[in-house]
């Protein structure tokens, strides 16, 4: 049993109606139970070990007192608290499924959504922490000489982290053993508690290690004036620093009295914090002073000169995303675990490698051993693997040759991974080939490269050799292969539809209304519109959300696509009944799939037992049936007929939300859809 809640609520069911009605128990979908893929592994870890995710007893004791349900769906009070939370989880298991299927953007976008709603309280509090990075890498990165994706590549960091931890009992021990949470294989409620632990505060970690990229792409992108041609860096160059830092590391006086709490120290700023935690942990080992850690980590925004000409994006991000947790905990406790996370994020870029251990150097310190700091252990080693399906935006970047995909095999506690390259690119390979053959027969010159083809490539194998010097890989050995195959880029689901992601969640704010205000909607304010989105639960939040991801196929199915910029082709006021005959079976089969990915039953029992209309509703989510939900695992035509089935009443419900939201989203940034010219 995986989600106790949901089985508890089955349960009460069937006491009060005398049958098993449901809710049902969700399945691990798209996984094999056992495997040690990435994505089996991934997904068993947050379905099954990460039981009673964010309970409360307290609420569940309230529930119990007074008869009422604490928990939201559609409403509040419709479900008991724990079943909420439950759900919770199971959105963030589907949701990491599709982006691990598809590696998009849109995909990693709702990853973070399930995490901020689940432990920030809610996405419009922090959404811009995130949407910044994606939005400066797409915009800005061309200008740069190198340059690689980090906003999907944080959430592929995510999952490897999960995966590794599910598979990895050494590394469980480790983690709980440093945090001394007591977990011991056999003793379930522990080791639930543990990995409920680990995914709160590694997804702090790995999610957020990357969003103080938006300070580093300016400075490189003035650096990069310099390089074109090949031209290192050096004292002559023009660079930057930055001014005002206290801005993002000063320290309220309440997270003060926090700290004091917890280490027993005055510390009046993040450098402070930073430096104090590293040297705590990582001083005796490496053979620093807490004084020369803090002038390593004060410099990183205010002397990059000191920095070999670089700034580092893991200052800002520690310093940007502790900020965020102080915000967010309003009052409540800081942790360790907090700092941990944010150190862990200082450290994984240029600090721990060329100013702790000097990794590079003939006089390297010993790589870093999980017992010293699990959170950064797990963030460099994840970091380090995850170098495939990233897009390039850099001008080098875009010709270099990087792995398309990786297949993982973590069984054992081992990490074996085979990067794929697309076979289309062997010429590029069989010419490096033979360049290299050629000097390894002299070996005049400099040495031919193909990155990262060639880092991987040959007895030396730099990219796993430079991964062990970083981290002590005896706790998770690791083999790296290297294959070729033909590229499959279906998963994508890219169209000509694009803007930022702002639109997305403009766009499911603009769904969630479109009932309440068809004919008024340019009289709604805009504040009014998200309050409503917000009282959701996740559940309905990221139906909507997956609604609006599927506009850009919808509209591309009757050749039309949406854009915020200025384009010359005909706009789009209203639907044709042509153009949703297209498009509104394809948003039930979507509507369908959703409900049976989430565990709906189809039946309508909830209005046969209700005794007025609010009951019958409040009862739909306590059995979670749907009367217009399917069993099994339906095929394209079926769902195509089970829409041509429906009374015109509820087809129209496929349709009619779009036209609404035509309306409303002319209220968001200037979003217009478009017609292609036949």
């Amino acid at each position: 049993m995986s989600f106790t809640a949901i089985e508890k609520m089955r349960q009460d069911n069937l006491q009060r109606f005398g049958r098993d009605l449901g809710p049902m128990q969700p399945v691990l979908t798209k996984a094999t139970p056992s495997g040690n893929d990435l994505k089996s592994a991934a997904l068993r870890f947050v379905h099954e070990r990460c039981e009673d995710l964010r309970f409360s007893a307290e609420k569940s004791a309230e529930e119990e007192r007074t008869g009422n349900y604490l928990g939201s769906s559609i409403k509040p009070g419709q479900i008991p608290y724990n079943m909420q939370m439950d759900i919770d989880r199971l959105c963030l298991e589907r949701e990491l499924e599709k982006f691990i299927d598809s590696g998009v953007a849109e995909d990693a976008y709702t990853v973070y959504y399930c995490f901020l709603e689940m432990f920030f309280g809610h996405y419009g509090k922090s959404k811009k922490m995130v949407e910044l990075l994606s939005e400066f890498e797409s915009n800005g990165s061309s200008l740069l000489m190198k340059h690689r994706d980090h906003y999907s590549h944080s959430v592929y960091v995510f999952a490897l982290g999960l995966a590794i931890y599910e598979t990895n009992s050494a590394f469980r021990k480790i983690f709980s053993d440093f945090y001394g949470l007591g977990a011991e294989e056999g003793d379930a409620a522990k080791d639930h508690a543990a990995a409920c632990k680990f995914l709160e505060f590694w997804g702090l970690t790995s999610l957020f290690h990357d969003i103080g990229y938006p300070f580093e792409l300016p400075f490189e992108q003035v650096i990069s004036y310099y390089e074109v041609g090949g031209r290192a860096r050096g004292d002559k160059d023009l660079y930057f620093s930055y001014k005002n830092v206290d801005s993002i590391r000063e320290i309220d006086a309440q997270t003060q009295k926090q700290i004091k709490a917890l280490y027993g120290r005055d510390i009046k700023n993040s450098d402070e914090l930073l430096a104090f935690d590293i040297f705590s942990k990582l001083g005796e080992t490496y053979g620093f002073t807490e004084e020369s850690i803090l002038e390593c980590i004060s410099n990183r925004a205010t002397h990059p000169e000191k920095c070999d000409l670089f700034m580092d994006h893991a200052y800002f991000s520690s310093a940007r995303l502790f900020r965020e947790i102080t915000r967010y905990l309003d009052g409540s406790a800081l942790s360790r675990m907090h700092v941990d996370a944010v150190s862990a994020i200082m450290l994984h870029n240029s600090l721990y490698k060329f100013s702790v251990s000097f990794y590079k150097s003939s006089n390297a310190k010993a790589p870093l051993k999980a017992e010293l700091h699990p959170l950064a252990y797990m963030l460099m080693l994840c970091d380090e693997l995850q170098c495939w399906d990233r897009t390039a935006y850099g001008r080098n970047s875009r010709t270099e040759l990087h792995p398309m995909g990786a297949d993982f095999d973590f069984g054992g506690g081992r990490i074996k991974v085979t990067y794929s390259y697309d076979i289309e690119e062997k010429a590029k390979i069989d010419r490096y080939m033979d360049e290299y053959r050629s000097w390894a027969l002299t070996k005049e010159g400099k040495e031919p490269r193909l990155k990262a083809y060639s880092d991987m490539y040959g007895k030396k194998q730099k990219f796993k050799n430079d991964i062990e010097k970083i981290v002590d890989t005896a706790v998770a050995p690791l083999t790296v292969l290297l294959d070729l195959k033909p590229a499959d880029r279906s998963v994508k689901h890219t169209y000509i539809s694009g803007s930022n992601f702002l639109h997305l969640y403009d766009f499911a704010v603009a769904l969630n209304s479109r009932y309440s205000y068809q004919g008024r909607e340019r009289e709604v304010d805009t504040a009014q519109l998200e309050s409503e989105f917000e009282g959701l639960s996740l559940e309905y939040q990221l139906s909507n959300i997956n609604q609006a991801k599927s506009f850009a196929k919808y509209l591309n199915a009757i050749h039309c696509f949406y854009t915020d910029r200025p384009v010359d082709y005909e706009m789009i006021k209203a639907f044709t009944p042509q153009q949703t005959a297209v498009f509104a079976p394809m948003e039930h089969a979507r509507w369908v799939r959703e409900h049976i990915s989430m565990g709906w039953s189809a039946g309508d029992e909830y209005d046969k037992l209700g005794k007025d209309k609010e009951e019958r509703k409040a009862l739909r989510e306590q059995l979670r049936m749907h009367v217009l939900s399917l069993n099994g695992a339906p095929t394209d035509e079926e769902l195509y007929q089970h829409y041509r089935s429906l009374p015109e009443s509820e087809q129209d419900k496929d349709w009619l939300p779009f036209n609404s939201m035509l309306e409303l989203i002319k209220k968001f940034d200037g979003l217009r859809i478009y017609q292609l010219q036949e």
